[in-house]
């Protein structure tokens, strides 16, 4: 073959391996993947918003009826509990509704004096004092189910304990503490697992 020939043929490869080298498609990573459909996963997921409140007389009625002292003006602000405990809460009500039971929140953040007071009652509804307890950090709830707009506060209702049943699955599955496997059965409180004493130390 003539130089000139050969020369000519070099050129045409060393420019078509040069251009070719601009269009190489960058290797699939599966774990890169992950990760960023993973991030706009956390984004793109829909935070649940509480339920509007329920009108006064509906805890009323149902402090009545179980006899729950203070039930009726019980904190029931959203706001005052921890962000992501209550997205986890809502999760729970929400999977609860789906399965035939709604929930109402009976209260939220307790404050200390709150506690000592429900301790201190003939009808006692904790065996914590304060301080000692998850809603003093807004980390615990007291739900109970709601049947045809009543709250149905009472273990006694077959229809009632079902729902506290179904509620303890849930929370379980969510990994929160269910108060009914407690010696002091609690069925409507759930809380965040874990040592107080140790979410306070590391606080």
């Amino acid at each position: 073959m003539p130089l000139a020939s050969l020369i000519l043929v070099l050129a045409v490869v060393g420019i078509t391996l040069h251009f070719n080298s601009r269009h190489v498609i960058a290797p699939f990573l599966p774990q890169e993947y992950s990760q960023v459909a993973h991030i706009q996963g956390t984004f793109t997921e829909a935070r649940l918003e509480p339920p509007p409140a329920l009108p006064p007389e509906v805890f009323i009625s149902a402090a009545a009826a179980a006899a729950r002292p203070g039930l009726a003006t019980a904190n029931r602000d959203w706001s005052q509990l921890d962000p992501q405990f209550v997205q986890t809460v809502l999760q729970i009500m929400k999977k609860m509704t789906e399965r035939g039971y709604p929930l109402a929140l009976l209260e939220g953040y307790r404050s200390p004096e709150r506690q000592d007071d429900l301790i201190s009652q003939a009808n006692v509804v904790t065996k914590a004092k304060g301080g000692q307890s998850k809603h003093q950090y807004g980390l615990a709830v007291d739900l109970a189910p709601m049947k045809d707009g009543k709250i149905i506060i009472s273990e006694r209702d077959p229809w009632a304990f079902a729902a506290y049943q179904a509620l303890g699955e849930e929370a379980v599955a969510a990994g929160l503490t269910w108060g009914g496997v407690w010696s002091f059965k609690d069925y409507g409180h759930i809380e965040k697992a874990g040592s107080l004493a140790a979410m306070l130390r590391n606080k």
